[in-house]
C-alpha cells in the first residue's frame, strides 16, 4: 500500500469510527486538492475518492476540464469573486463559499440548464475575523432565503472556517456555534443537509460536534510548499 493509499484509508477509517461513536452516519470526507497537480488528483481518484475542494475558481476549471474523464465532484471552497460567477457555476458541482447577496443572481443565471441545480453552502465567519471570508451569522437566514428561492441552486447548509487557535477548547466552542446555525438554517429549510467544518488538523473534533462533511487536503496529498 502506497503512502497515499494509507492515508485515506486512515482518514476514512477515522470518519467511520467517529460515525460510530457519535451514532451518526460517517462524515464526507472532501479531498482539498487546491496547489497540487491534477496527476495528484488523478492518483487519489484511482483509490476511490471522488470529491475535491478548490480554493481558487480558474485552478479548479483547469482540473476539472483535464480530468472531466473521471466524473468527479468539484467543490469551490475558496472566495468567489463576482466576476469569476460564470465560471464557477458552470463547472463546480457545488459552491461552498457564498457569502454576500449579490453572488445569488450570477450563480443561478449561469447555471447550465443541462445541469442539476448547483449546490450552495453559506459560508459564515463564525468568528468575525477580518481575514476571513464570510457572512454575519445575522446575516444567515436572509442568505439562505434567497439562495432558496433560485431556481438554479439548491441549499444544502453550512460551512465555516473558525480560528486556527492553539485552544482547541476555543475551536469546540466555534464548532459548536456553527452547528447551531446550521441546526436553525434546517428548521426554515428542511432539505438542508450539509455542515461543512473541519480540516486536516482538527477535523475528527468537528466531527464530535456535528459536522457531515470534512475538508482533509495535507493528510492526504502532503504538507504545501
Amino acid at each position: 500500500m502506497n503512502p497515499q493509499s494509507q492515508a485515506l484509508t486512515a482518514v476514512l477509517q477515522t470518519l467511520e469510527n467517529a460515525s460510530r461513536l457519535n451514532r451518526r452516519p460517517p462524515a464526507r470526507l472532501l479531498a482539498v486538492s487546491k496547489t497540487k497537480p491534477a496527476e495528484a488528483v488523478a492518483a487519489l481518484a484511482t483509490l476511490g475518492q471522488r470529491a475535491f475542494g478548490e480554493n481558487y475558481v480558474l485552478e479548479g476549471v483547469a482540473k476539472a476540464q483535464a480530468l472531466a474523464a473521471l466524473g468527479l465532484e468539484w467543490h469551490l471552497i475558496g472566495h468567489l469573486q463576482s466576476n469569476k460567477c460564470r465560471e464557477a457555476a458552470e463547472t463546480f458541482d457545488w459552491v461552498q463559499s457564498l457569502d454576500r447577496e449579490k453572488l445569488i443572481a450570477p450563480l443561478n443565471r449561469f447555471r447550465p440548464e443541462s445541469r442539476p441545480r448547483l449546490n450552495v453552502l453559506i459560508q459564515v465567519n463564525v468568528d468575525g475575523e477580518a481575514s476571513k471570508s464570510g457572512c454575519e451569522p445575522a446575516d444567515v437566514a436572509a442568505l439562505a432565503d434567497a439562495v432558496a428561492a433560485a431556481p438554479r441552486l439548491q441549499l444544502r447548509g453550512v460551512m465555516a472556517i473558525p480560528e486556527p487557535s492553539p485552544d482547541f477548547g476555543r475551536r469546540r466552542d466555534a464548532f459548536q456555534r456553527v452547528r447551531a446555525i446550521y441546526e436553525a438554517m434546517r428548521t426554515q429549510h428542511p432539505g438542508v443537509d450539509t455542515l461543512s467544518m473541519g480540516m486536516s488538523e482538527d477535523y475528527l473534533l468537528a466531527v464530535e460536534e456535528g459536522a457531515t462533511m470534512v475538508r482533509v487536503g495535507s493528510l492526504l496529498f502532503g504538507k504545501r510548499g
